[in-house]
């Protein structure tokens, strides 16, 4: 049976509870990106498209220092600027973006940088993730920044399907308070840079092994996966990490909040697909084995009833065979036929009888004349009756 889907009841709570988390996990995040001003962080962040953040640290001192104001960078030189950016890759694109960017905070905003965000789009080289970025870190505005991290981990976490980054800023955004919104791009991509990697996450000591629905990804054994965390604050993150799972390679279990949550664990699921189950028998045998009265018993495999003919041509189902009757007639030391009636007195007789004027009957009779149990062959008569139908010639046998 399919797991039920999560509510939005228990995906925002859950969403939430991660965030808190990460809050413990990295109480200390901030942008990674060196800056003074509202232009140098602006600057930076358009070099960083495409590029880590240690790599434009260790161009942006050398260009800060050359071009200090938006009228600098938009007279600068271009293969001057070209060659102090050049290292950040796609050099001439970002060139022209930076220039641009100078020039129109020259024309139309007076050399500052705009605070908000319909205006900042309108920027070149600037869009919703860039501008994000300028609001919640340069004017303290908040603001989801979506890059590759941050898209990375809520689609692992399952928080949202979606795709473009306008509609995921919206999606997660119902699920954050508003205050948190700067502080949880900022955890989110620390966590993605240091615990949550893209090809080996390191689940077996991520803080959000009971929470996250993609756990077992990466390996689970805490030994092998603390040598996957990287950055200063590892050694805190190996400290706060979760107890080593109930067996390595085994499921765990989720926090219980109304809504159940697959938890996908490859390592298990490929052993268990790996085992031979052994296999079942159908329903109508095991129901064959259950004591009469129980239940099912519809499925149970049909008795014929006597006069029944029989498809498989051996006669009228449920006449018994006149050589076994007569084996077990002799075995139970019983007289023949009393009184000397015929064949032709025996047609209202039941089939038990032998045909051969021989009416007795191992089923006891529940009404209608009894034999005597005295004289030669009582005791064998005891219980045993002769069945006669009412209508039958000859009356009533005697005895």
């Amino acid at each position: 049976m399919p797991p039920e889907p999560e509510s939005h009841l228990a995906l925002v709570r859950r969403a939430r509870r991660m965030n808190r988390t990460l809050a413990t996990a990295f109480p200390h995040v901030y942008c990674e990106l060196d800056f003074t001003d509202p232009l140098e962080l602006s600057v930076a962040t358009i070099l960083s498209a495409q590029c880590t953040d240690v790599r434009v640290n260790q161009v942006t001192p050398a260009l800060f220092a050359r071009y200090r104001t938006a009228a600098d960078y938009a007279g600068a030189n271009r293969a001057e600027l070209e060659e102090y950016i050049r290292s950040t890759g796609f050099y001439r694109n970002k060139a022209t973006s930076i220039m641009g960017l100078g020039q129109a905070l020259v024309d139309r905003f007076g050399g500052e940088v705009p605070r908000t965000m319909k205006e900042l789009v309108t920027l070149p080289g600037f869009g919703r993730k860039t501008a994000n970025v300028i609001l919640g870190n340069a004017f303290d505005v908040p603001g989801i920044t979506v890059d590759t991290h941050f898209t990375r981990l809520v689609h692992r976490w399952e928080w949202t399907e979606l795709t473009d980054p306008v509609k995921i800023e919206h999606a997660v955004g119902e699920l954050i308070p508003r205050k948190e919104w700067t502080l949880l791009s900022h955890r989110v991509i620390f966590h993605g840079r240091r615990v949550c990697h893209a090809r080996k996450p390191a689940c077996g000591v991520c803080v959000l092994a009971k929470d996250c629905p993609s756990f077992g990804t990466g390996p689970i054994d805490p030994v092998e996966a603390a040598e996957l965390v990287k950055g200063p604050e590892r050694d805190h993150l190996l400290e706060i990490a979760p107890p080593r799972p109930a067996g390595v390679g085994s499921r765990r279990e989720p926090h219980d909040d109304g809504a159940r949550r697959r938890i996908r664990c490859r390592t298990v699921a490929a052993r268990r697909a790996a085992e031979p189950r052994p296999r079942p028998r159908p329903v109508v045998d095991r129901l064959r084995r259950r004591r009469p009265g129980a239940r099912h018993r519809h499925l149970a495999p049909r008795v014929r009833r006597r006069g029944r003919p029989d498809p498989a041509g051996r006669g009228t189902v449920g006449q018994r065979d006149p050589g076994q009757l007569a084996d077990a007639r002799a075995r139970a030391a019983l007289p023949p036929c009393p009184a000397g009636i015929g064949a032709q007195q025996l047609a209202g007789l039941s089939l038990d009888c032998l045909g051969d004027g021989s009416p007795w009957s191992s089923a006891p009779q529940r009404a209608g004349p009894r034999w005597s149990t005295s004289g030669p062959g009582g005791a064998a008569r005891a219980g045993w009756s002769c069945r006669r139908s009412p209508s039958s010639p000859g009356g009533p046998v005697t005895g």
